[in-house]
């Protein structure tokens, strides 16, 4: 039996703006998937959120049960058959309970990065390099399938994990000395690699300033399409932004909260504009997942000397 109810709420990372490099901090590469907290004993698993996906990846279920009891936080990565690396966009053929398919060009495994407990003992209090050696533990001789990813406190080994392995998104650090904590309080970080792009805006969102955001489009084939909502933009943005735009006279419009990178989110209502002003935005992926960028972009700035259609067409 576990010392805590199923399933806990897992540690989260702060976005950084730089890999941590100082001593007695653990760094960890940035998987590309989903994130899972698995109880090898009962061979569940369950989203971060708390959802149970035991059914649609029970793959990734009967896998674990044949490891040691033991409560696991991990990544479950979509890797193709073929060698090309991982596909984010796979992991959504088991969305709605859909389990593993025969034909599918891919397999799933789990990037374990840390264990919450081990039989009846929270290892929760204690401190990374104890829960690590206890990861390893708990990892070694079991399936191919589940395997710890790698730890360094060398930030140019961490750097380079970012495209040399496929599907590394980023990298997380974490404080040796750290205790497991639920939500932000375990102290650890997130860096994640950017890309900078030109978007046109089609639209503004959010009424009370702190909130307010541009919906972001580009063309596919010669048509304009919302790719994405930005993040909300500060003070400098809204001065720089808010003169250049002309409402189109429309009513306020509604995009599904898919475009906004939140699935099963409310609709984005926004009020449409002149699709004439670009800005440079900055991504964690080049390309887009189901016509629209997952993570909402930042803005950076203002591209005066570019107009909509000097802007790159979506493949």
């Amino acid at each position: 039996m576990t010392p805590f109810d199923l399933p806990a709420p897992l540690a989260l990372a702060r976005a950084v703006e730089v890999i941590p490099d100082r001593p007695g901090m653990g760094l960890e590469p940035k998987w590309d998937g989903w994130r899972a907290e698995i109880h090898t004993g009962s061979g569940r698993v369950w989203s971060r959120h708390g959802t149970d996906l035991t059914r649609p990846f029970s793959d990734v279920a009967e896998a674990a049960a044949a490891l040691p009891d033991a409560v696991l936080d991990g990544e479950l990565v979509a890797v193709l058959d073929d060698g090309r690396g991982v596909a984010f966009d796979r992991l959504q053929s088991r969305a709605g309970g859909r389990g593993p398919r025969a034909g599918a060009d891919f397999s799933v495994h789990v990037a374990v990065f840390d264990v919450l407990a081990v039989g009846d003992t929270d290892l929760r209090p204690r401190p990374y390099t104890e829960r690590r050696a206890e990861l390893l533990r708990v990892l070694a001789g079991g399936p191919a399938t589940l395997r710890a990813v790698p730890s360094t406190e060398d930030v140019q080994e961490a750097r380079a994990w970012v495209g040399a392995l496929g599907g590394v998104e980023g990298v997380v650090g974490k404080p040796a000395d750290g205790r497991y904590v639920a939500g932000r309080g375990s102290g650890w970080v997130k860096w994640r690699q950017r890309h900078s792009t030109e978007a046109v805006v089609l639209g503004v969102t959010g009424t009370a300033p702190a909130e307010q955001a541009v919906v972001l489009g580009r063309r596919r084939a010669g048509q304009m399409q919302a790719v994405g909502v930005s993040l909300p933009l500060g003070n400098r943005l809204r001065r720089d932004v808010a003169p250049l735009l002309h409402a189109t006279g429309s009513a306020i419009r509604e995009l599904a909260g898919t475009v906004g990178g939140l699935p099963g989110a409310a609709p984005v209502r926004y009020l449409p504009v002149v699709p004439e002003v670009v800005v440079e935005i900055e991504v964690d992926q080049e390309k887009l997942e189901f016509g629209r960028y997952r993570h909402r972009p930042r803005v950076r700035r203002v591209r005066g000397d570019l107009t909509s259609d000097m802007v790159d067409e979506i493949p």
